[in-house]
């Protein structure tokens, strides 16, 4: 009767997008499993599930790097390009094999952080005090109990927060922390912990940060032959940012299950740098943040027994979740040399989902997800259209395995439609109807089960639709704007092996290895470009035809010696090549890389740790580029390059304990522009502090 009742209510919820009336705001979940991060030790992997390629930094290596945000520790990831407008308080964005931020689902705690108005996230928001794991995936997991979100982007971006663990028979955990440094930088941060019952979590957080954002820069041009055209150092202006981050959660544990519900409340007031362009580079632009969001999420399993002996039990999984979320923004300019600007926006959003999981033998299982997103965005603006948008997702997918071979296949159905009116007093009209069908197939084989070797391939068709922005924006939305289709094809191999040794120095030694070739088809690509020097104005257009073609190399040697000491030394390498493939009659830009992607990037990181001591070094370099697909000498970026470097000691008292790191980052105070004309900071360093009851 149980099974029938929650089959009912999957079906209801499969149909409910095609006629629902929408409130107000969003939730979705794809629950990873709870993990407790040991201490690193060389030993073999465990077996992979994944069908497709993964990036993770966990536990201690992702506190160990110099990193203030999440976009920050992305840079690490191949194929991965982060759009940094410049300093503490500047927006960043993350392109993702040169497929734009928007194909990138961006997930908290397994549900989607969503922004209808104009598609992308600042991944500066987010804090990594709290964050146990990032993982980017390129295609989609390979999990089959996910929301139908989950199969929809090019790849996704999951940031998973820190769950309640207790040792040693303590009921509460309580951890405060300092970060001080450069550029006025204070940001202290406390976390607490309580066990209410065996089954039974709290955890509450909360942070604040406040910067100038003032840093010293460095604008030179030089003639063609090699003479300085002008030479200049100035102080970054209007870079300040002041912000407030709370998060509560509540964690239950079942038999066979679990659930949890969280709340989430952001808060910042920052200035805009602009665009130093002309020999000025005061700013007199702000703007202010606030998002909040509840969400929530309840997973259970039911074992219905073996058909026959040797078949293995066949379960019954089944998950929903939920969310919504308030989004507020007001941008102020009041430079009337410019345009004087004071707009609000806000958005509400709405999102349910339903999946479930048919294990039909031990190696066999299928699954079906639907979902249910409503959005809606207001402005103080005049002939605002008021856009509201309807989204239905359906997903089927099925996965397979067999000694050697895993194979997971799955189709999407995405019903998006709009509805704009002209006026607070008019009614609702219908503004853009779309249904597309996008489907994926992974294939992943082990040529030797004693060996771990991978080989993989994966064809996937995704597609995006315009955003609020995009296509309703006065003096920036463009209503003829055509929603993307991309194609991605990829092939790869991932090995791993462990290495132990009886006598010597070195008493362990483990290799991962890891490369994806791929190919992918863009047509009609959405660009969004800075119009003027501001970054909240853009300029939106189809640039028509793209093709990408890249390799992503990546390279692990963990190293364990006598006396405690380790050294763990990972390597990333990206090729890229983004041809703009639009206009055969523009010799100027017909096969020209797109804008901002470089041929060649990579990164390496190292640690060396002996007992409660580690001393982290890491290596970034971008190559050249051009802010335009015509790849001409004015058009040109040159290649940049970082290095940082951290020192950190963990000290244990009686019943606390202190961790300490000393970090300076971009040691050789290198100048340099992530974006044309936004000056990246030099040389800086911070101090963090870390106590733990």
């Amino acid at each position: 009767m149980k099974r029938t009742v929650l089959i009912g209510l999957f079906v209801l919820l499969s149909e409910w997008h095609l006629f629902a009336i929408p409130t107000d705001s969003l939730l979705h979940d794809s629950i990873t499993k709870q993990l407790t991060i040991e201490e690193v030790q060389v030993t073999a992997r465990r077996k992979t599930d994944n069908i497709m390629p993964v990036q993770r930094l966990s536990g201690e290596r992702l506190q160990q790097l110099s990193v203030q945000s999440v976009a920050d520790a992305l840079r690490y990831f191949s194929g991965v390009q982060v759009k940094d407008y410049g300093g503490v308080g500047g927006i960043k964005t993350v392109d993702i094999r040169s497929m734009g931020s928007h194909h990138l689902g961006v997930f908290y705690d397994g549900i989607e952080i969503g922004n209808a108005q104009n598609g992308t996230v600042d991944l500066g928001k987010f804090s990594m005090d709290n964050l146990e794991e990032i993982s980017l995936y390129n295609g989609q997991k390979s999990e089959l109990l996910q929301s139908a979100k989950d199969y929809g982007s090019a790849g996704t971006l999951y940031l998973r927060t820190r769950r309640p663990v207790f040792k040693d028979g303590k009921r509460y955990n309580l951890q405060a922390g300092m970060k001080a440094g450069t550029f006025g930088l204070a940001n202290p941060s406390i976390l607490y912990e309580q066990q209410l019952t065996d089954n039974l979590h709290l955890s509450a957080n909360a942070e604040y940060t406040y910067a100038t954002g003032r840093y010293h820069f460095r604008r030179h041009q030089v003639y063609p032959n090699g003479t300085t055209a002008w030479d200049t150092v100035g102080i970054r202006q209007n870079g300040d940012v002041q912000s407030f981050r709370a998060e509560a959660g509540l964690f239950g544990y079942l038999p066979r299950g679990k659930w949890h519900v969280k709340g989430y409340y952001y808060q910042s007031e920052k200035g805009i740098p602009r665009a130093i362009i002309r020999n000025v580079w005061t700013s007199s632009q702000r703007q202010w943040d606030r998002n909040s969001f509840v969400q929530g999420s309840f997973q259970d399993e039911w074992d219905l027994g073996a058909r026959r002996i040797g078949d293995g039990h066949r379960k019954l999984q089944w998950l929903v979740s939920g969310k919504y979320s308030n989004d507020y923004m007001r941008y102020l300019n009041p430079d009337t040399t410019l345009m004087y600007i004071d707009n609000r926006f806000t958005q509400h959003e709405v999102y349910l989902t339903t999946s479930l999981q048919y294990d039909i033998f031990s190696w066999w299982g299928v699954s079906l997800s639907s979902d249910y997103q409503f959005n809606s965005l207001y402005a103080s603006l005049v002939h605002f259209p008021y856009p509201r948008r309807h989204t239905g997702l359906v997903a089927a997918a099925t996965a397979w395995h067999y000694k050697w071979l895993r194979a997971q296949a799955s189709v999407l159905s995405s019903s998006v439609k709009d509805e704009i009116k002209r006026s607070t007093q008019q009614t609702q009209h219908a503004a853009e109807q779309l249904q597309r069908f996008t489907p994926a197939v992974f294939v992943s084989y082990q040529p030797w089960l004693r060996e771990e070797l991978y080989i993989r391939a994966f064809y996937k068709k995704v597609f995006r639709m315009p955003t609020f922005n995009d296509l309703y924006y006065t003096d920036v939305g463009n209503i003829s704007l055509r929603p993307e289709d991309a194609t991605q094809y990829d092939a790869g191999a991932e090995y791993t092996k462990a290495f132990t040794f009886g006598t010597g120095a070195l008493r362990g030694l483990q290799l991962h290895l890891k490369a994806d070739g791929y190919f992918n088809q863009v047509n009609n690509k959405i660009v969004a470009i800075p119009k003027g020097n501001s970054q909240y104005r853009w300029q939106m257009m189809n640039l028509g035809y793209v093709e990408i073609i890249g390799v992503d190399a990546n390279a692990g040697l963990v190293f364990a010696f006598d006396y405690d000491v380790q050294w763990d030394v990972q390597m990333t390498y990206t090729y890229q090549r983004a041809k703009d493939l639009t206009d055969p009659t523009d010799p100027l830009t017909y096969g020209g890389q797109i804008a901002y992607i470089p041929l060649h990037s990579g990164s390496v990181t190292s640690c060396l740790s002996w007992k409660e001591w580690s001393l982290n070094y890491s290596f970034i370099y971008v190559g050249e580029r051009y802010h335009n697909s015509a790849n001409i000498p004015m058009n040109y970026e040159p290649s940049w390059y970082t290095h940082d470097l951290a020192l950190s000691k963990l000290f244990h008292f009686r019943t606390w304990s202190l961790s300490t790191s000393v970090e300076v980052n971009n040691l050789l105070n290198q100048q340099y522009d992530i974006i044309l004309n936004y000056p990246m900071p030099g040389l800086n360093g911070k101090l963090v502090l870390k106590a733990m009851f």
